[in-house]
């Protein structure tokens, strides 16, 4: 049956929207106002007045994790006396749980406490993390001094480990969006400022990462963990003091609703219309006029087809309320087809975070079997801020990128970007196989060398891995940022996480696995043994390289087959005449 013949009082919700058109502007603004607000008359909107304890919040924050958690391993292997492989094993599984933290974050924020609540809630809990993980320095009997720590230490550090990812699975997907937050979409003025706080944002962040990396690693590594690790937990909670020291200037954006919910809907109606035949055409299918004024209208698409029995008309649907756990639009199946689309492209990035994660952890490893000393002064770098390289070449690069090669290429290719984000992403895998091979070839020099070749040998991987970042990891984001629908890119960043997650995850099950079968008979060490120059890390990072070589492989073929996400051109995207403020939103913040 035709969506057009249906009965008319199916059609009530489309009708009332089209009867807002009788209302005065200054009304629908009012009532604008009260439906973003949690029905508040006006919202008064702080704009920068709130940026010092925002932005605040997040550089401390990030002062206060990032140079732990780089530094994590040597930690753990040094003052906890972890063999290696046990310790790179645990921070891979927990940071695949830190990653993974951020999809259930943002499902409670969008569904349950909203941002300023979910930020509020996992602040304390990373100073908590911090605060415990300081003790487990500070406190003798809270770390092991001989051997291994027992079961009530581990147990500590575990709990430490667990409040951090409570306190990241929180933060990470809503301090952008809270930031922005704090701005007047529906204004010229308001749309400048929060396109200048995502610069300032992303500026903070890089400086963070910088000083965490240098000053706060050469405190734990140079001077003592305890103080080491005290200065992170005082800058956490100076994070947490300055966020609630703003409550009275913030917006408080009241839960939308999750996108998980329509995602479900689609799947059970499908199910359940399983057995009915598939339509003829896509007119055939439930697609009500599109009448928002914020997601574009998606064209149909012919992959995925048994998703469409999920908007199949029956004479059951006639009844009302329609039930939309069996019919759904035509926009939540391209909707749903979209995030389709993405699963095979997303999974081969997986492997591409294996490549960052097990860099991360065995760089560090190498740097400490290397002469870190600078002159005759007697300063060592720290091992764990070699990093830094890495960020240095991302930070450098992009505005390179950015203001030089996109203009030259795009003149050749005439395409907007010059490439495209898939063509982006496919030149980062390739680095990244670059990257392994030079780590390889590094590592075998410096097994050759001793412990005496310089620690500088490092830096040109490093480099290559943060040149190689700068193609895929932002490739990616741009990519489901463009490819999602604009109710849903909240599950974009997301989805990025969850690759993070998966990757860390599958990176402790290759080292348990290369760790236990590559030991030879008689005691011979493994590939990953604790003295890097008994075992065979260039070996291991050869294994890392064929994998990748294969993944683009598999890559390639996915961007081959991957359509491209288009609106429907024949429907006018409906904006209700003369309300300003969703003409406002309708234009989006710039990202």
């Amino acid at each position: 049956m035709d969506a057009n013949n249906r009965p008319q009082e199916e059609h009530k919700p489309y009708a009332a929207a089209a009867a807002m058109d009788d209302t005065t502007t200054s009304d629908k603004k009012k009532h604008q106002m009260a439906d973003d607000n949690g029905g508040k008359p006006e919202e008064k909107y702080s704009g920068w007045k709130a940026m010092p304890y925002v932005i605040g919040n997040e550089t401390f924050e990030k002062l206060g994790t990032i140079g732990t958690t780089a530094n994590l391993l040597v930690y753990l292997t040094t003052v906890y006396g972890m063999k290696s492989a046990y310790a790179a094993t645990l921070l891979n599984l927990w940071g695949g749980t830190v990653n993974l933290a951020p999809l259930l974050g943002a499902f409670l924020s969008d569904t349950y406490l909203g941002r300023y609540a979910t930020i509020a809630f996992a602040s304390v809990a990373s100073f908590l993390g911090m605060l415990l993980l300081t003790l487990t320095a500070a406190v003798p009997s809270l770390h092991p001094h001989h051997t291994g720590p027992s079961a009530a230490q581990l147990a500590v550090l575990l709990v430490s480990f667990a409040l951090l990812a409570v306190g990241a699975g929180g933060i990470r997907p809503c301090n952008l969006a809270f930031g922005a937050d704090q701005f007047d979409p529906r204004t010229p003025a308001g749309r400048r400022g929060i396109a200048s706080f995502f610069n300032w944002y992303y500026f903070t962040f890089t400086i963070a990462m910088m000083i965490s990396a240098t000053v706060i690693i050469y405190l734990q590594s140079n001077v003592s963990w305890p103080l080491g690790l005290a200065v992170p937990g005082a800058l956490m909670g100076l994070s947490c003091a300055l966020f609630f020291m703003g409550t009275r200037l913030y917006v408080r954006v009241r839960p939308e609703g999750s996108p998980f919910t329509s995602f479900a809907q689609v799947i059970v109606a499908a199910l359940r219309k399983r057995r009915l035949p598939a339509p003829a055409s896509p007119g055939e299918l439930f697609d009500p006029p599109h009448r928002s004024s914020l997601v574009t209208k998606i064209a149909y698409t012919d992959q995925f087809l048994c998703l469409d029995k999920a908007a199949v008309l029956t004479p059951e649907d006639e009844l009302t309320p329609v039930n939309p756990w069996r019919l759904c639009t035509l926009q939540q199946v391209e909707e749903v087809k979209c995030l389709a689309r993405l699963i095979p492209v997303w999974s081969s990035g997986i492997v591409y975070y294996i490549v960052l994660t097990n860099l991360g952890n065995y760089a560090v490893l190498q740097a400490m079997q290397t002469d870190r000393r600078i002159g005759r002064s007697g300063f060592k770098v720290p091992a764990g801020s070699f990093v830094v390289f890495s960020m240095m070449a991302l930070t450098v690069w992009i505005p390179v990128y950015d203001r030089l090669v996109v203009p030259a290429v795009q003149r050749l290719t005439k395409r907007e970007g010059g490439i495209t984000q898939l063509q982006r992403i496919g030149i980062g895998i390739a680095l990244s196989i670059a990257t392994m091979l030079l780590s390889a070839a590094v590592e075998r020099r410096r097994r050759r060398v001793g412990d005496t070749m310089s620690c500088f040998m490092l830096v040109p991987q490093q480099l290559l891995a943060g040149l190689s970042e700068a193609f895929a990891v932002i490739g990616q984001v741009d990519f489901y940022y463009k490819q999602f629908p604009e109710n849903m890119r909240s599950v974009a960043g997301a989805l990025l996480f969850l690759g993070f997650a998966i990757g860390s995850y599958t990176s402790g099950l290759m080292v348990t696995v290369v760790h236990q079968t590559t030991g030879g008979r008689g005691g011979r060490p493994d590939w990953l043994a604790q003295d890097l120059n008994q075992g065979r890390v260039d070996l291991y990072y050869l294994l890392i390289a064929g994998m990748s070589a294969v993944n683009l492989v598999y890559f390639v073929a996915c961007a081959r087959w991957y359509r491209f996400k288009k609106l429907d051109a024949a429907v006018a995207v409906v904006e209700l005449e003369g309300n300003d403020s969703l003409k406002a939103n309708a234009a989006g913040p710039p990202v």
